[in-house]
């Protein structure tokens, strides 16, 4: 184990946030029976549907305003379902918007259109005391309106929010009801149940909810619909289940209408004429489960389907809805599938030949003449859950992996793996030999285990800087041509190496071509500003993360475009992006603890948009008036200066490194710094935490440079003694 340089090292504080405690006495207030009858009428069952309109969720929920809008947990709504609820006295309402919602939180308001509701009166959590008595009600297994009492017993932090910590058992269906006093005030929604004990719950504050009332994000029901749907333009599903798409990503969920729970998912682009091939890479979620590839499919019941089951590649021809009209031509296991993994299954399909591989490894040929022409697509049965990307027609296509001789060319350059414990090819080749002790292959494997795991840390780095590379080429061009979504897109790809850019883009591009085909033809600057800003944020509910400022998501601009929630910054990049497409002047101003963005119309004067804020438009006094409250400081005309791509992206980046700080993530935080430092090498800041982070996880190397560069540049501000030390020190480590 290497020694740590811990003279010359900064540690990680690690600050705990006191537990609140309340008074010994215990508030005085009604009965639990009179709680109970009076909030009982202001407590509404939701359902969200699924196939054949029967319930797929349910859960609770309560009247926070007599027009209409009801508080819950986002999960009981349900994502892109429709929504109902049933209110106290019978009375069944579709819910017409969803008002508000926090997906970090797991909050959300909708809207239904009734009027006259009695709404119950917030509270404040932290006026609630440990061992304070409480009530929750809620619908716990369909059993409605069910009320029990139980005692505030803590405050915790799950998966990052606070939560109260409850002597309660929560079942499904309590998810959304809420937690009172004994005055019949809400101070939190009832979330989850401990899967350890059966009488501990939590619940997420009133506190959490204010905001989501204080400034909505209203989005209604056939936009909600749309969250995570498949492009009509690429994709038609046939038989149910539940398919979405996000950046490039085909998820599949629930059993489909079909005999034995089938449900495709057909490209809507018909292929080319035999010999073709048809390719995706798929993960099940269970292996037990079945799902793959579809071709030859007349969009009803016949089709060939090839598709990994139960551990085996299964080559199908159906003919019909049941399973009496299908025909397994072929069916055998594999040693090149890898189950729990991203697999690649490919079909050439020529005339009456199909040939069918796994991980670019021939699996079988079969002749079949029976079905022909059709589409090609996704499958899934029995209502497997699966994941699928990369999906590709056409002919020659690439294989899914490097050939052989490209791996044994990484090999070679990769070297061989340090030596702690790796046994050498002749200890190997004496294990094989006759009259060994079969008991060493087992220290073999482990050996090779730990080269699988050194391996793939390699892998994870190189792929770090082929994509900071490609950041690097896409933000610092010399004609000035910056493609700033793209450039984001690298950014969130650091920590996320599947990530499709192309999808992203062309989702950005469909996006801006929808907003187009609203508008006139000659619409001049105000009415496509107009459109960008209703779309965006009336139609589609783009709206600023309160709840979870801090989410690592809200810094990736696919998830900001897929989840229509983010930070000032990356709102702003798909905000700027967009008016770019539709002919508008729009750049960044970036504020000392806000993003905004400036417009400057061809005529009049320019304004400065928040598009955290649902896209308001601030005078100069208004952007002087957020500052003061963001940053406490006086607007100068320094201030509102005009940033360009690149000091957007480092930013961005330094948004993820305050992230990574926090959470303790050392190996995530050199990622970002890399990048930083790749983009802008002169920022001294940087050079000295990376230096400092890169000593701590044991990059020596990096730390070695970056103390180099501060010795030989002396930046002023830097204790360059500290340097030295630490310097004196790696080479300490190095000689042990």
């Amino acid at each position: 184990m290497r020694a740590p340089c811990s003279s010359a090292l900064v540690g990680i504080v690690l600050a705990v946030a006191p537990v609140l405690s309340g008074s010994a006495a215990e508030p005085e207030g009604l009965s639990v029976e009179a709680v109970a009858r009076q909030v009982r009428g202001s407590i509404v069952t939701i359902r969200h549907t699924g196939r054949g309109e029967r319930d797929q969720g349910l859960g609770t929920g309560f009247v926070v305003s007599a027009d209409g809008l009801i508080a819950t947990n986002l999960h009981v709504v349900g994502e892109a379902r429709p929504v109902s609820v049933e209110l106290a006295d019978g009375r069944r309402h579709d819910v017409v918007t969803i008002h508000a919602s926090d997906r970090a939180a797991d909050l959300a308001i909708v809207r239904i259109a009734a009027a006259g509701l009695t709404p119950l009166d917030l509270g404040d959590p932290t006026q609630l005391a440990d061992g304070q008595e409480v009530v929750a009600v809620g619908n716990p297994h369909g059993l409605e309106r069910s009320v029990v009492a139980g005692r505030v017993s803590g405050r915790r932090v799950i998966d990052g929010r606070n939560m109260i910590q409850l002597a309660i058992p929560i079942e499904p269906g309590n998810s959304g009801g809420p937690l009172l006093d004994l005055e019949g005030r809400v101070h939190g929604v009832l979330s989850m149940k401990s899967l350890v004990t059966p009488s501990l719950g939590f619940a997420v504050g009133i506190d959490q909810l204010r905001p989501l009332l204080e400034r909505p994000n209203p989005v209604t029901m056939d936009r909600w619909l749309t969250i995570g749907a498949l492009d009509p333009g690429e994709w038609t599903s046939v038989g149910g289940a539940r398919w979405r798409q996000r950046a490039g990503r085909i998820e599949v969920a629930g059993a489909g209408t079909g005999f034995g729970g089938r449900a495709l998912c057909l490209a809507v682009e018909e292929p080319p004429p035999a010999p073709c091939d048809v390719a995706v890479w798929v993960r099940l979620d269970d292996e037990a489960g079945a799902a793959g590839l579809v071709l030859a499919a007349d969009g009803r019941d016949r089709h060939y389907g090839f598709y990994p089951s139960a551990g085996r590649l299964r080559l199908t021809r159906f003919d019909g809805p049941d399973v009496a009209s299908w025909n397994i031509l072929r069916e055998q296991a594999s040693p090149h599938y890898r189950p729990g993994e991203w697999n690649h299954l490919r079909v050439r399909h020529d005339e009456g030949r199909l040939t069918c591989f796994v991980n670019d490894m021939e699996l079988f040929a079969v002749d079949d003449a029976g079905l022909t022409g059709g589409r090609v697509g996704l499958a899934a049965f029995r209502g497997t859950p699966a994941r699928f990307r990369g999906f590709a027609v056409g002919r020659d296509l690439p294989t899914a992996r490097p050939p052989a001789a490209a791996l044994a060319e990484i090999a070679t350059r990769a070297g061989p793996p340090p030596a702690d414990g790796l046994a050498d090819d002749d200890t190997v080749a004496r294990l094989l030999a006759p009259g060994s002790d079969p008991a060493a292959l087992h220290t073999r494997a482990e050996a090779l285990r730990r080269e699988a795991a050194w391996l793939e840390k390699l892998a994870a780095r190189v792929e770090e800087r082929r994509t900071i590379a490609e950041l690097v080429r896409t933000a610092v061009r010399e004609d000035g041509e910056i493609d700033l979504f793209r450039a984001a897109l690298l950014v969130a790809r650091l920590d996320d190496p599947e990530l499709d850019v192309e999808a992203s883009v062309r989702q950005l591009e469909r996006l801006a071509h929808t907003i187009d085909a609203t508008l006139p033809a000659g619409a001049d600057e105000a009415a496509r500003r107009a459109a960008l800003d209703r779309t965006l944020f009336t139609e589609l509910g783009f709206h600023g993360s309160r709840g979870d400022y801090y989410n690592r998501a809200n810094s990736y601009v696919s998830e900001v475009l897929d989840d229509r929630e983010g930070i000032p910054i990356t709102l702003a990049v798909v905000y700027m992006e967009l008016a770019s497409r539709l002919g508008l002047r729009m750049e960044g101003v970036g504020l000392p603890g806000h993003f905004l963005v400036q417009y400057s119309p061809a005529a009049g004067p320019r304004v400065w948009i928040d598009t955290f804020d649902g896209g308001k438009e601030l005078s100069r006094d208004g952007v002087a008036r957020l500052l003061r409250e963001v940053a406490d400081l006086d607007l100068t005309d320094e201030h509102l200066a005009v940033v360009g791509p690149r000091a957007i992206l480092v930013r961005m980046l330094g948004n993820l490194v305050g992230i990574a700080s926090r959470e303790e993530r050392p190996e995530a935080l050199l990622r970002y710094l890399d990048a930083s430092l790749a983009l802008e090498p002169e920022t001294v800041v940087s050079r000295v935490r990376r230096m400092i982070v890169a000593a701590q996880v044991n990059r020596d190397d990096t730390a070695r440079a970056d103390a180099q560069w501060l010795l030989e540049n002396a930046p002023e501000g830097v204790d360059l003694d500290k340097v030295r030390e630490l310097v004196t020190a790696l080479e300490e480590r190095r000689g042990r």
